[in-house]
């Protein structure tokens, strides 16, 4: 839901007093909860079992219903509006039923970016990213679906987009489809504060998100506990800013 190169967020963190097994080659799993973070491409696997919502995490709730309106500017100034809203639909992957949310991007009233993505919450609070179905447009026309990936379909695996508890230090995989969607993240604080149109806010998470797709961009991203994103700053790379000027919580 945020830069093009760079998208959608967070970690998985975990204190965990259980019983482990070593998922072979992949993610270790305590009971029902990963007790490591997942790396790079290395393999999950997920309990569907353990996905039966709601999307509650306090970093980003996802009740149905929830929209995000959040104002996009670019580094030469121009700026466009991003619009995200979590649907009542699912869509089954690697057997859950994951909560559909769209992002649509525009400029001055065309669309030139509209996404679904589709994110489900675990029984510990972690809130999974398990694909997204992109799509660019330029004069009305598809001109690029780089970026969409699904879990489980040619080795795309799942990550992380909220962590249930976060910690200072943590990193992760946001996602994982070799060559198209690589994002990663580093948890820098949980105890900043983030000023935009839509409000004042303490006590926000921030992370740090790249990609080795695109070693040049850094982005740091800011969660109101609550709310859900409510700020991203490109730092390097040509990325923007990208700030909340409202928010109307769905249904829980």
């Amino acid at each position: 839901m945020f830069s093009k190169k760079i998208r959608s967020v967070a970690g998985i963190g975990l204190a965990v007093a259980l019983a482990v097994t070593t998922w072979p080659g992949g993610v270790a799993v305590a009971g029902s909860c990963p007790v490591d973070l997942p790396q790079g491409g290395e393999p999950v696997t997920l309990n569907p079992g353990d996905f039966t919502g709601p999307i509650d995490n306090p970093y980003w709730p996802m009740a149905p219903g929830s929209t995000w309106i959040y104002r996009e500017t670019d580094p030469s100034g121009g700026k466009q509006k991003v619009r995200v809203h979590v649907t009542s639909r699912t869509k089954e992957i690697l057997g859950i039923q994951a909560t559909v949310v769209h992002d649509v991007v525009s400029e001055g009233g065309p669309i030139i970016e509209n996404k679904w993505d589709w994110y489900e919450q675990d029984a510990c609070g972690n809130v999974w990213n398990m694909g997204e179905n992109t799509k660019e447009y330029e004069n009305g026309g598809v001109v690029s679906t780089e970026g969409s990936w699904e879990a489980g379909v040619d080795g795309a695996q799942p990550g992380i987009v909220v962590p249930a508890d976060p910690t200072v230090g943590m990193t992760y995989r946001q996602e994982f489809y070799t060559g198209q969607a690589e994002d990663q993240a580093e948890i820098l604080s949980v105890s900043e504060q983030a000023e935009v149109p839509f409000g004042h806010f303490t006590d926000v998470l921030m992370t740090r998100d790249f990609t080795p797709l695109h070693p040049e961009i850094l982005e740091y991203k800011l969660y109101a506990k609550g709310v859900g994103p409510v700020l991203v700053c490109g730092v390097s790379g040509g990325s923007g800013t990208e700030e909340l000027i409202r928010f109307e919580p769905g249904t829980a």
